[in-house]
């Protein structure tokens, strides 16, 4: 079995909490579930952060097997892992709700949605 999916699978709790214990990495994880899709650069102009520092809590987050990306070109558009277990999609729900109406959260949504999505990278 593929090392990802069995890493997918067995979602440890306390990677879980901790990955989304970081200000910034739940923020992103709030608008990827708003979006869908977002490519790094969206991300980091609708956090107002440097490209490097989304890039590495992105990386956090794919290592915690909440996140996947896939590669268009030369850029890189993530989105939360739709095979995710149930326990933790459970869990995503439950938070997401509790911080979408919140700032900074509410604040982030509201800046994509006016900004939209580029085409790419600049």
């Amino acid at each position: 079995m593929d090392n990802d999916i069995l890493r997918r699978m067995m979602t440890d709790p306390l990677q879980l909490v901790s990955a989304l214990s970081n200000d910034t990495r739940l923020r992103i994880v709030v608008l990827l579930s708003v979006a869908g899709e977002l490519c790094v650069c969206d991300l980091a102009t609708t956090l107002q952060l440097v490209q490097p520092r989304v890039s590495r809590q992105l990386a956090l987050l794919r290592e915690a097997g909440l996140v996947v990306d896939r590669r268009a070109g030369q850029w890189v558009h993530y989105r939360i892992d739709p095979d995710l277990s149930d326990w933790v999609q459970e869990l995503l729900q439950a938070l997401l709700r509790g911080a979408r109406e919140r700032q900074p959260y509410a604040r982030d949504v509201r800046r994509l949605e006016k900004n939209g999505r580029r085409q790419g990278c600049e």
